[in-house]
């Protein structure tokens, strides 16, 4: 395994680019086998789950070749319907093949994923959107057996408790376009990579209407033809780039973005007292060195257009050097505040009550040996390195891999000093601590 080493202190300027989002592109990999002709994929982020999700689909008889750093083609032309524990397992995200499985083959089976750090993240509204469709589904020794002879339109009402859920919108969305009949979904997910899938769709001659919307429109077709697709920006890389130029008082510009898509986020860095400058039609957004300190923030995470759960770890890391206090409440993860104890361990002053984050910022941050739990807490401790006193060392970073691209090539030429090592380069004395 690698961990990075940080240290801390060094302004960052200069102009960077975010990939394409790791959330719509594994959606749209599901998709493709929702036809036996080719699609071809660009923008694909090179992670660790992207491979994953091509390793499974070969599994399940497709063709999958990179053609390129960020191009893939997909040619599902014989594929069978069961994915099992080993590879599930490894990706939480596949639980996303049950859709276009059932909705192609008429069945599929495939394993549980399993638990996660951040907390439960329950199946339920997929397997009673299935339902709704005519589907009989059962659970049998850790796998979902869905009989999809039965598939047709019908009324789908997808809110829960913490909200709409994504991937069971993706995963009915997906279900829905070869389902013979009139399928309407009332609160849908409306994330942006919701919106990338359905607009895939479209070109592979799906009829969707309300795309964008809380409530989709769907008129099941015969079948779907293959198409060209370049994945939608990462607004959440696109983030923590830019609060990486705020914890670093640096002016730093990130490329490849769409400033509609991160509403949320630049409302709380305005609120923040951060000066920046949107440039929509370069899509691009600039973060300038701040004059004065920045001011605490209220924040509650929510689904979109609320603020996102995937930048919330980002956004406590920048709050804790921010003076004055700042609450952060989770209303999609409640438990997703593994990264606070680890951000103690660097000086920050953070108290939990409940589902809400109290953070007496301004204070100092000083580098530390810390263990990343999740994808964006790694993300947290990263930023939190950029900012710190002295030498951060991060261990655990196969969970950053799963989500961003050469983060730390990204920050080197920024100006940032973090190392990719070997877990043989800690220092002993830290491997104990640790």
């Amino acid at each position: 395994m690698d961990v990075f080493k940080i240290e801390g202190g060094c302004p960052l300027s200069g102009t960077v680019e975010a990939g394409g989002a790791k959330n719509a592109a594994l959606p749209i990999f599901a998709a493709t086998l929702l036809t036996g002709g080719v699609c071809r994929i660009n923008g694909v982020p090179d992670l660790t789950d992207i491979r994953f999700m091509a390793k499974i689909l070969r599994y399940l008889g497709a063709r999958v070749e990179q053609c390129g750093p960020h191009t893939w083609e997909v040619e599902a032309k014989d594929v069978h319907h069961q994915a099992p524990y080993e590879l599930v397992r490894q990706m939480r995200a596949s639980i996303c093949l049950l859709g276009p499985l059932v909705g192609r083959l008429r069945k599929a089976e495939v394993s549980l994923p399993g638990g996660c750090v951040i907390g439960p993240r329950p199946i339920d509204l997929h397997l009673k959107g299935l339902a709704r469709l005519g589907c009989k589904i059962d659970i049998r020794k850790g796998y979902v057996e869905v009989d999809g002879s039965g598939l047709c339109g019908d009324y789908l009402y997808l809110g829960g408790r913490h909200g709409s859920t994504v991937t069971g919108t993706a995963n009915m969305i997906m279900a829905a376009v070869l389902a013979p009949g009139t399928t309407r979904i009332e609160s849908a997910a409306c994330e942006p990579e919701v919106v990338d899938l359905c607009q895939m769709l479209v070109k592979m001659g799906a009829k969707i209407e309300g795309v964008g919307s809380h409530y989709l429109k769907i008129e099941g077709v015969q079948e779907l033809h293959g198409c060209e697709h370049t994945v939608v920006p990462d607004r959440i890389e696109a983030g923590t780039l830019l609060i990486a130029g705020a914890m670093t008082q640096s002016e730093v510009t990130v490329q490849n973005v769409i400033p509609g898509h991160m509403r949320a986020l630049l409302d709380a860095l305005e609120g923040a007292g951060l000066p920046f400058e949107c440039q929509p039609d370069q899509r691009q957004i600039t973060v300038f060195k701040q004059d004065a300190p920045l001011k605490p923030v209220e924040i509650i995470t929510l689904p979109h257009p609320g603020f996102p759960t995937d930048l919330q770890a980002q956004m406590l890391a920048l709050m804790a050097i921010t003076p004055g206090l700042s609450f952060i409440t989770e209303r999609v993860y409640p438990n997703r505040f593994m990264h606070v104890p680890e951000l103690l361990r660097m000086g920050a002053q953070v108290s939990m009550e409940g589902a809400s984050a109290v953070i007496n910022g301004g204070g100092r941050l000083y580098g530390a040996p810390v263990m990343a739990s999740d994808l964006r807490a790694s993300a947290a401790l990263v930023l939190a390195g950029l900012a710190a006193e002295g030498t951060t060392w991060i261990q655990r970073i196969y969970h950053l891999d799963r989500g961003y691209e050469q983060l730390e090539i990204k920050l080197n030429r920024l100006g940032a000093s973090v190392e990719r090592l070997s877990q043989d380069a800690l220092p002993s004395d830290l491997i104990e601590e640790g």
